[in-house]
């Protein structure tokens, strides 16, 4: 069956969250605080691969998919997704232990960097493989799907769209690589709480959950960052989200309050101040999602909302960076 229609659908959203006070050097990317919405995940039955081409990576390996860490990805992905269906019967419990326990882990899940939980989402099995898209065109048969990645051209240009996306991944990808480790080397010393009856070794399950999120976070990187280097990801200014901007944009101080007027560097109050800006607050949300085409109560708001928060707390700490 054809994969056509689902690649059209498919694209990167750029929100930016934050901008710098002080104008970043010359060539600096990680220069403020973005929140990526990614739909670029497709139906299993409208993959288009063939049996000739079944194994084909997201690697364009020339069909030899780079194993990860975890011998049977499969199964790892069954285990996960019996995690779920339990945690999800926690949060349904009438009160007791199991519903403290979900609230608890719902908090949890609040502080965790919104960059992992945007990158969690994209699960590279599921969507297209460079082969894919190079043999899918939609438009013209020469040239393969491209996945646009929309911004608003008032706070991006296209170059600057793609390279912070592209710096985004590389700042990414070693971040979920230590991350994953660390946790599967500090789960090992939870086994003594194995040794209390009746209630299970929850350090030990969050162990593996961080373990496994870190995982998929740098596989996600690893997937994205091959799109950008075949130039599968293609800016995409947006009007109609840059409008959102223009009505709900927090003012603030000019780009210049934290610079020297003679030599442009900090003065002598920079190290204090906020050396970023916030660009939104949470009534853009629903605005942002009408113009998406989600619901108010979809998960994209619940995520939206969570990044816009952090990005807050992250200003007013002065730690704005990815």
């Amino acid at each position: 069956m054809s994969m056509v229609p689902a690649l059209r659908n498919m694209r990167i959203v750029a929100i930016p969250l934050t901008r710098p006070r002080v104008q970043p050097p010359v060539g600096a990317q990680l220069n403020r605080l973005t929140y990526y919405q990614f739909q670029i995940s497709a139906k299993r039955k409208q993959k288009l691969q063939s049996p000739a081409e079944n194994g084909s990576g997201a690697d364009g390996n020339n069909g030899k998919e780079k194993k990860g860490w975890l011998p049977e990805e499969g199964v790892a992905n069954w285990v996960m997704n019996k995690a779920s269906e339990t945690w999800a019967g926690f949060g349904k419990a009438e009160g007791g232990w199991k519903l403290k326990t979900f609230q608890l882990g719902e908090k949890m899940v609040d502080r965790l960097e919104f960059e992992e939980l945007a990158l969690k989402s994209v699960d590279p099995s599921m969507g297209p493989s460079i082969t894919q898209l190079k043999r899918s065109p939609v438009l013209d048969e020469k040239k393969p799907t491209i996945i646009p990645l929309v911004f608003p051209p008032s706070h991006l240009s296209p170059s600057t769209a793609l390279s912070e996306l592209r710096a985004y991944t590389d700042h990414r990808i070693p971040r979920h690589q230590r991350g994953f480790f660390f946790w599967m080397v500090v789960a090992p010393f939870t086994a003594p709480f194995m040794l209390i009856p009746i209630i299970p070794n929850l350090p030990f399950f969050f162990c593996v959950w961080r373990s496994w999120s870190h995982y998929r976070a740098y596989k996600s990187s690893k997937y994205l960052h091959s799109l950008l280097e075949h130039n599968l990801i293609v800016p995409e200014a947006s009007e109609e989200l840059d409008q959102v901007y223009k009505t709900h944009e927090i003012s603030s101080p000019s780009p210049g309050d934290n610079t020297s007027s003679t030599t442009g560097g900090p003065s002598a109050t920079s190290d204090t101040a906020p050396q970023h800006t916030l660009l939104l607050n949470r009534d853009a949300v629903p605005a942002i999602l009408s113009v998406l085409s989600f619901k108010p109560d979809s998960t994209a708001a619940a995520d939206l909302y969570r990044a816009m928060e952090q990005a807050r707390v992250r200003v007013s700490s002065g730690r704005a960076q990815l």
